[in-house]
């Protein structure tokens, strides 16, 4: 691999396999495209490796929460507690005397660990606000399993019925009041932070809890992804369009592979002729595995597509600079070796040696309540065609679970249809972030609502970019967005300290 090329974490060096989508294999893949995963950073596409340095990390300590497995009933089994992980950092904090914020980051669907080194904008900005640090896991995912065993969480849909975003959101809810209780802190404002689904959580949070955090920072959260609010091919149409910008021979080599491998396939020996021209570790058994595996490579590269490096010119490099009179296919390849690397073989299995609770427990969310309506038809995007059927998507999720998906549940318990008009007078103090290369940005909020439920974009970003580390090589645009979003967060805490002083003063005259 040359220097130009990405680097790939060891932890992740199963190529492609190891990044998580939405369904696996044995999921309901049929029913919709193989989208990603709703992840702050790309587990395959890695500049450095995500770990903590040594100074870093002894800043970071670990606590656990004994939390209530179910919020809204008075059963005798709602009362039933498992151990919720958080983490805080105290290094930069003013305290509680001084009612110095917390800024607290809202797990989403995997491992705390794997988020904790790759959220820099908390730390990046605590000096600055003199802020405490939290990252609350979400339940069912890393430490914080109920039922006492992964085994027994993920036993069937009783014990995973506890497992939905409102639960999630209330377990954060009382881990931030009885921090602030401990600590005597009941005078510092929170403010919440979340990436991608981890967005989504941050916005209906301060929707929902408006009393326990003062603001939210909702990166790259694509909250109108769900009924049929946002075009179902919005997503795809975003790739493709990334792709086109780049390069249009580019693009017009991908958009004929997808028939030529049809043609090789149906040949005597073809899935083996397949196999030995993209170095496929595995004997193929469908012309589909080889697609998807395509498909999904195309996808990380414009989710994110990141500078300095940027993907999608990666992967074009390497199709367009193929050696002149290479066939389709063979243009098609060095697009995967340019952005991945030079292999023996590679892996097109999406289920590999990935953490088994992201795996599990994602495919239990948009089988329950995240369903999140995507697909496309013939020659809209320059993928084939792959319509959303929710009939059979429901079959699948039915089948799977013993229990069918609850499609309209996001909007009905969050809302999203009309989100301006409802938004303008009802909600407050929300930044809706996101880079329009990142093709979840369809679904996002893209203007702003009111003066302070406000939508900052940029042309280049890609997605969650904002609230990653910043680093040396960081665009100026990017430095603008960060600079604006702290800008806009001092703001909503100036005002909070200027109406707990006038409060307080007129309660002394009382």
């Amino acid at each position: 691999m040359n220097s130009s090329s990405l680097q790939v974490s060891r932890q992740w060096l199963s190529v492609l396999g190891l990044v998580i989508f939405f369904f696996t294999i044995t999921s309901v893949s049929s029913t919709q495209p193989n989208l990603l995963r709703l992840s702050i950073r790309s587990r395959t596409l890695q500049i450095e490796p995500a770990t903590f340095s040594e100074s870093v990390s002894e800043d970071f300590q670990t606590f656990y929460y004994n939390q209530t497995l179910d919020h809204f009933n008075y059963r005798p089994e709602s009362y039933t507690t498992f151990e919720q992980r958080y983490v805080m950092n105290f290094k930069y904090w003013g305290g509680a005397n001084a009612c110095a914020p917390i800024f607290v980051y809202l797990g989403a669907e995997a491992d705390l660990d794997y988020d904790l080194p790759s959220v820099g904008f908390l730390t990046d900005n605590a000096p600055q606000f003199k802020a405490l640090l939290v990252y609350i896991e979400h339940r069912y995912y890393g430490k914080s399993i109920p039922f006492g065993s992964r085994k027994e969480a993920f036993k069937d849909a009783s014990s995973l019925g506890y497992f939905n975003s409102a639960q999630a959101i209330a377990d954060y809810a009382e881990v931030i009041l009885y921090l602030k209780r401990k600590l005597l802190a009941e005078n510092s404002p929170v403010i919440v932070f979340g990436g991608s689904y981890g967005g989504m959580l941050a916005s209906w949070f301060r929707l929902k809890y408006p009393h326990v955090a003062l603001g939210a920072l909702a990166s790259s959260a694509p909250i109108l992804y769900f009924d049929d609010i946002t075009p179902q091919n919005g997503y795809d149409s975003i790739v493709t369009k990334n792709f086109r910008e780049v390069s249009d021979s580019c693009y017009r080599t991908i958009s004929k592979s997808w028939s030529e491998i049809d043609r090789v396939a149906s040949e005597p020996n073809g899935l083996s002729i397949l196999g030995n021209k993209f170095r496929i570790c595995d004997q193929l058994n469908n012309s589909g595995e080889l697609k998807e595996f395509l498909e999904r490579t195309y996808r990380i590269a414009a989710q994110y597509d990141d500078p300095p490096s940027y993907p999608v010119s990666m992967v074009c490099g390497g199709i367009d600079g193929a050696t002149e009179g290479n066939d389709t296919l063979s243009r098609v390849f060095a697009g995967v070796v340019a952005l991945i690397g030079n292999f023996s073989c590679y892996n097109t299995s999406n289920t590999t040696d990935y953490p088994i609770e992201t795996i599990e427990g994602w495919n239990w969310q948009t089988c329950s309540e995240m369903v999140m309506p995507m697909g496309r038809g013939n020659n809209d995007t320059m993928f084939p065609p792959a319509p959303f059927n929710l009939t059979a998507y429901s079959w699948d999720c039915t089948s799977l679970y013993g229990v069918p998906p609850r499609p309209h549940w996001v909007t009905s318990y969050y809302g999203g249809h009309d989100i301006e008009l409802i938004l303008r007078r009802f909600a407050s103090n929300i930044i809706f972030s996101n880079g329009l290369r990142d093709p979840y940005s369809v679904g996002g909020v893209l203007k702003n609502i009111s003066h302070s439920v406000v939508a900052i974009i940029t042309v280049n970003g890609s997605h969650c970019l904002d609230i990653r580390e910043a680093t040396s090589t960081d665009p100026e645009w990017l430095v603008m967005q960060r600079k604006a979003e702290v800008e806009i967060i001092e703001g909503w805490i100036a005002q909070y300290y200027a109406d707990l002083h006038a409060i307080t003063k007129l309660n002394d005259h009382v």
